[in-house]
């Protein structure tokens, strides 16, 4: 896991700032992992899986959401939450159900994450939380807060109705069971309980509450084919792993070592462990517990990139490089592990290895080429090189996708100035400088509403 360019620099490669205000995780065996989870059930719902995808946020609330396009944003604390992969595709399945139904989504409401239709709209009080209410039960009553809620989350009873219905339908066309979209939703009943929500409050009227949405799916899903399928072992596993992956990287250190002490010799224990060491700075014990992964799967790519990882930050950028060219190759060249590998090359500080780490980059852009993190490792290595047009560019890359408009329309002027014109790299430049513009002019213009 990374944030931004400091911390953890790989394993979850790449903490972003989404138009959502939260951060975006960004990790080789997560992505790939929710693509196997979400991408027979894009396809029993007639999405292009090539244009679909599944976004990690991390935010510790249990919640999904869709804000536009084919994109379904997770937050951390639902997989947290998830007693196994099934219940994670469950919330996709659903979610995809609001896509394909065209629901429009709930944008510049004011209330994070209100920016699309999510999970959290299935219950008021769950909203409520979101919108800091917390466990004020009694306040979230108030009928002047209720109808305020309403404008936040003004939702059809169609629209949820429908999203559950599609997404059941989904999940049979793709085989798979919708035993995890029941418990999930149960789950939010429970919460539905805790906050003490009355039946008969006025947002029945807009939201049917879980417990009639259970009923109303439970017998379509049980009706299914696919109810009693077989759950994917090998799917399941993958789930543990990023599940304890993520809970080392997102939970507070003292957590994940209660969750997961040293008596659990389990992978997962060993892989929560060492992100929660390594996230504390404690080389020493993250690389011990790196090493048994390692010894148990020698080939595994995801331990050889943690144990680079954990390398290259702890001051060895040569020791982490053999580790991070193996992950890379047995990955493919995965984009976000070889910006990584790029990176090492680069820190080696030896000036025979730029070649490597610029094709290595390059092949990571042309694969992925929405990661700054790889485009600022592209601008060190071209000032390296004393190439101040490409330092330019590149950091004009770099600034966009962070979204630092300002950055980027500097860089991108300079990066024209510097450049052949006409050429293809000054015509690049040019198509940042004018995004940027459009982009930096209205940032002034909202900071001038808001100054009036």
């Amino acid at each position: 896991m990374k944030r931004a360019l400091g911390g953890i620099v790989a394993a979850i490669l790449l903490l972003t700032q989404p138009a959502a205000a939260q951060s975006m995780l960004r990790d080789a065996e997560t992505e790939a992992l929710l693509n196997d989870m979400s991408r027979p059930i894009a396809v029993a719902a007639g999405l292009d899986p090539r244009n679909f995808n599944v976004v990690l946020l991390q935010d510790k609330s249990i919640n999904a959401f869709v804000a536009g396009g084919q994109t379904v944003y997770i937050h951390s604390g639902l997989i947290d939450a998830a007693d196994d992969a099934n219940e994670v595709q469950g919330v996709v399945a659903h979610e995809i159900g609001h896509i394909v139904g065209g629901h429009v989504p709930l944008a510049g409401r004011g209330m994070a994450p209100a920016t699309g239709i999510t999970v959290l709209s299935l219950l008021l009080g769950v909203a409520a939380m979101a919108a800091g209410a917390g466990e004020a039960g009694a306040g979230i009553l108030a009928a002047g807060q209720q109808a305020a809620m309403g404008s936040y989350l003004a939702f059809s009873r169609t629209q949820e109705s429908s999203a559950d219905a599609a997404g059941a339908r989904f999940l049979r066309g793709a085989n798979i069971s919708g035993q995890g979209m029941l418990d999930f939703f149960k789950k939010l009943q429970n919460m539905e309980y805790r906050l003490a929500i009355p039946q008969d409050n006025g947002y029945q009227r807009t939201h049917p509450l879980t417990g009639e949405r259970i009923a109303n799916l439970t017998q379509d899903v049980q009706a299914s084919p696919s109810f009693k399928a077989p759950t994917d072992q090998a799917l399941e596993t993958r789930f543990k792993r990023v599940q304890a992956k993520l809970r080392g990287y997102v939970s507070d250190p003292k957590d994940t070592l209660r969750r997961y002490p040293a008596s659990d010799q389990s992978v997962y224990a060993h892989y929560a462990r060492a992100y929660a060491y390594h996230k504390s700075g404690y080389p020493e014990q993250a690389a011990a517990e790196t090493l048994a992964l390692v010894k148990a799967a020698p080939d595994d790519p995801y331990f050889l990139e943690l144990e680079g990882q954990i390398l290259l930050e702890s001051g060895k950028p040569k020791d982490a490089l053999a580790p991070l060219r193996e992950a890379t190759e047995r990955t493919r060249s995965s984009p976000l592990i070889a910006a990584t590998f790029g990176h090492a090359l680069i820190a080696a500080e030896d000036p025979a290895l730029l070649d490597e780490a610029e094709r290595v980059l390059k092949q990571a852009i042309a694969r992925d080429n929405q990661n700054p993190f790889a485009w600022y490792q592209l601008s060190i290595l071209y000032e390296r090189r004393g190439d101040p047009a490409r330092v330019a560019l590149a950091m004009a890359e770099y600034a966009s996708l962070a979204g630092d408009s300002r950055m980027a329309l500097a860089s991108a002027r300079r990066a024209m100035g510097l450049l052949p014109q006409g050429s293809r790299d000054w015509i690049r430049a040019q198509d940042i400088q004018m995004t940027s513009q459009t982009a930096f002019e209205e940032e002034q213009r909202q900071r001038r509403r808001r100054g009036g």
